[in-house]
């Protein structure tokens, strides 16, 4: 239950900061979606917290937003943390 209610947790996280990072970047989802190779309905699912993503999608999704891994997750840890 516990491990149930962490992943909650840091995919709420994650989707919120997907959707942060990418408005302030000022790109529509379907951009982000050409830009990450991935479809737009996927980039929906991410931000809608209906799926949770592979490492490489991570990566792929951090490089059409043009942020590193490391910062993006750094982002997401702190939002945790503030929770």
């Amino acid at each position: 239950m516990k491990n149930e209610l962490e992943n909650d947790a840091l995919l709420d996280a994650f989707s919120r900061e997907l959707r942060r990072a990418r408005t302030e970047a000022g790109i529509s989802q379907e951009e982000l979606a050409h830009r990450a190779g991935k479809s737009i309905r996927y980039i929906s699912l991410l931000e809608s917290r209906k799926h949770q993503p592979s490492l490489a999608t991570l990566k792929s999704v951090c490089e059409g937003l043009g942020v590193s891994m490391s910062a993006f997750v750094a982002k997401i840890e702190a939002n945790l943390s503030s929770n």
